[in-house]
């Protein structure tokens, strides 16, 4: 397993325009991290220009594009946003392709107000099966996050797993966006598993915060075979700068320990 971060992990610093992309590539090989997450958002432009100026960064400080990641909304009722949605992945996709990410992260989206969840799942099967038909194509894996709404849950991961079966198709597991039994949750993602979110919490069952157990999750990747990023989405309290070469440390010790 590589350690990676997610370009969301310095969201305030990027939206503020206090760093650049080319900025956070150069912070995250400094941290010796593996690879790092392009999300969408932070893009200044999309332009052929801007993006080859972004890999040609990557290439200059030893990075890996481990992937983009999207903010799209597959359960949307109405079809004209669902087809919006679509179009824009498609054209990350196409971006992807510039930037020799191998993958892209997509949310399947929340239960309209006014209809039911079988709507909404059969809505994000049409849009998935469409979208990883691109991305087929185009040599990109689709990976759909565990992010709340339809997929709340590892049980309701799986159902969409199972109805779309592409092997361009897998999952990325944020191990901070599930709650309960997140453990046993995992277990059942991990061989589905093509990419990851580390968090440093989850919301337990009484709503506080609760630190995951990297030992023990890590452990249920690597016994499943997962060879893949881990890629850090920090988001808890104090400020990136610090906090992000603390917990890649503390990743990476754990990938140590686990012989990962």
């Amino acid at each position: 397993m590589r350690l990676a971060c997610c370009a969301y992990s310095y969201r305030d610093l990027l939206t503020s325009r206090r760093m650049s992309l080319q900025e956070f590539i150069r912070t995250c090989a400094e941290m010796g991290l593996d690879g790092v997450e392009l999300t969408a958002y932070y893009f200044p432009a999309t332009d052929r220009a801007t993006l080859n100026e972004i890999k040609r960064t990557c290439f200059e400080y030893g990075m890996h594009i481990s992937g983009t990641a999207v903010g799209n909304n597959f359960a949307q009722a109405d079809p004209v946003k669902r087809r919006q949605h679509i179009e824009m992945t498609k054209q990350w996709i196409d971006h992807a392709v510039v930037l020799g990410a191998p993958c892209i992260r997509v949310f399947a989206g929340p239960v309209p107000e006014g209809h039911t969840e079988e709507e909404a799942f059969n809505w994000v099967i049409d849009c998935l099966r469409e979208v990883i038909d691109y991305a087929a194509v185009q040599g990109v894996v689709v990976a759909l996050e565990n992010h709340g709404g339809i997929t709340s849950t590892a049980e309701q991961v799986l159902r969409i797993y199972r109805a779309v079966q592409s092997t361009w198709f897998g999952l990325n597991l944020d191990f901070g966006n599930f709650t309960g039994d997140i453990y046993t949750q995992f277990e059942q993602l991990a061989p589905y598993v093509v990419t990851t979110h580390a968090k440093t919490h989850y919301r337990g069952s009484n709503g506080r915060l609760v630190e995951v157990d990297y030992d023990r999750a890590l452990r249920i990747l690597q016994k499943a075979g997962y060879r893949g990023y881990i890629s850090i989405e920090y988001e808890y309290t104090d400020p990136a700068e610090q906090a992000v070469p603390r917990f890649a440390k503390q990743l990476r010790q754990t990938l140590q320990r686990v012989g990962g």
